[in-house]
């Protein structure tokens, strides 16, 4: 495979000195302390986090291709806040302090990311500028002013703020803006020169970074029973590892995986990336301070101004593929790639005068109840993080946090965050996964083109909130 193919970003990280190629696989049965299987931002932090904590541990992390080759190295850049499941429903299942407890974490996670970043010399191009959520129509208008009050109401953690039509242009000039929300618990970075930096300084704490080496199974504790039980394992084609814990870090790839088929629908985002953008579009466009933007429409697109002055735009479109099927050749898709291109454009018309060079996407993982989770399962020996819908580039880092202080035994304030030890339902059995994925994804088109013919806020992205995490 032509690794610099992956992405913009592993294109960017090949142009400056990495060279993509995969570390030695395992050779042969391998016996540590913990086994983390999925060599992402996941897997990565909890094996930074736990050598950090502890630096007699013998760790191993297990990558089916090499270092942030899943969504850790094709994601839109978004550093943020953001979690699946809104305060509200998560307050109706929790209680609205724990729901704010996870909103503080996640504040505070983005700072985190960039601290260690700084710490450990990962220039990953690191820019806290916040995400603009742009307003279009007076429908989202009211939709973004609803969710900045109802932060307002909760005593503004999110230090979520409205801005009106001249506030919004004196940041960003896109086409049709009306006003716009925002937030400062944003940050823009180069996604897999994070990745692909912390898997260096992982390695160099001590830990075992073994690319091309999927696993086949994971295998939980078995019972001693007097005979003298073994610990959880995972076994590949190239040998078995033998662990005291074994962490899956796998996300949308958990759907490939014995006895996960089902936890996990791998959905996939797409993205586009201008050609290198100069002064003078700058100078009308702005984004000078490395804000993130959006929109307020209910099928979801992201963009960035990258270090090199380009824009990174992706946003979903793309269909669910039956059986949770995983291809390489689901990475492109030609239609979506022209939607996304159409409504980069529609947002800043100028771009029209300039080329774009590249076109990526990859799976991301969903839950049944969009509910994003970390958990250790004391009986089996497996502990496990995922299902971050595509808000993973600081969840990750959560999830690294709580798992190591799970695997150590530390009574923290992150081991009694909501999301620890929740299970969400199994999805549906084929065929109506693939019925009712695609339909949910063909509703949230509809409802954009129901609100700019009605005016008014759609009644079929209401029908849907629920199931979304809202």
């Amino acid at each position: 495979m032509s690794y610099p193919s992956v992405s913009l970003w592993f294109d960017q990280a090949a142009a400056a000195g990495d060279p993509l190629t995969p570390r030695p696989g395992l050779d042969g049965d391998l016996t540590v302390d913990v086994c983390i299987v999925g060599g992402g931002l996941t897997g990565l932090w909890t094996a930074y986090y736990l050598l950090r904590a502890d630096p007699t541990l013998r760790v191993a992390v297990l990558e089916a291709e090499i270092a942030g080759f899943g969504a850790s190295g094709r994601n839109g850049g978004w550093c943020s806040a953001l979690f699946p499941v809104g305060v509200q429903a998560m307050a109706r299942r929790h209680g609205l302090g724990p729901a704010l407890d996870m909103r503080r974490a996640m504040n505070e996670t983005v700072d985190e990311v960039g601290r260690v970043a700084a710490a450990e010399g990962i220039d990953c191009h690191f820019a806290k500028g916040g995400t603009i959520e742009l307003a279009r129509s007076a429908v989202q208008f009211e939709r973004v002013r609803a969710s900045v009050a109802a932060d307002a109401a909760r005593g503004g953690i999110d230090q979520y703020e409205m801005w009106d039509e001249d506030q919004t242009t004196a940041r960003v000039r896109a086409s049709g803006v009306v006003g716009a929300g925002f937030t400062a618990s944003c940050a823009r970075l180069q996604p897999a020169l994070l990745v692909r930096g912390l898997a260096d300084v992982v390695e160099g704490l001590g830990a075992q970074v073994l690319e091309r080496t999927p696993a086949l199974e994971i295998l939980s504790r078995t019972p001693d029973n007097g005979t003298g039980g073994a610990g959880p394992r995972v076994r590949t084609a190239r040998g078995t590892v033998y662990a005291q814990h074994v962490v899956r870090a796998t996300e949308a790839w958990t759907s490939q995986l014995p006895g996960t088929r089902r936890a996990i629908a791998p959905i996939y985002s797409l993205m586009i990336a201008t050609e290198p953008l100069p002064a003078s579009f700058w100078s009308t466009v702005g984004l000078s301070r490395g804000e993130t933007f959006t929109d307020a429409r209910h099928l979801v697109i992201y963009g960035q101004r990258t270090a090199d002055d380009r824009i990174a735009f992706g946003g979903r479109g793309a269909p669910y593929h039956f059986g949770s099927r995983i291809d390489p050749s689901f990475d492109r898709h030609p239609r979506v790639f022209a939607a996304l291109r159409r409504t980069l454009t529609e947002l800043f018309p100028a771009l029209r005068d300039f080329g774009f060079t590249h076109s990526w996407g990859g799976p991301l993982g969903i839950a049944r109840d969009w509910n994003a989770s970390v958990g250790l399962d004391a009986s089996s020996g497996i502990g496990w993080a995922g299902g971050y819908v595509g808000d993973g580039l600081s969840t990750t880092n959560l999830a690294g946090r709580t798992l190591t202080d799970l695997v150590l035994g530390h009574d923290t304030q992150l081991v009694h965050l909501p999301w620890v030890g929740h299970h969400s339902p199994a999805w549906e059995p084929e065929p109506l996964r693939w019925l009712g994925t695609n339909a949910g994804l063909t509703a949230m088109t509809a409802a954009d083109t129901e609100e700019r013919l009605t005016k008014r806020e759609s009644v079929a992205a209401r029908l849907m909130s629920p199931l979304l995490g809202h």
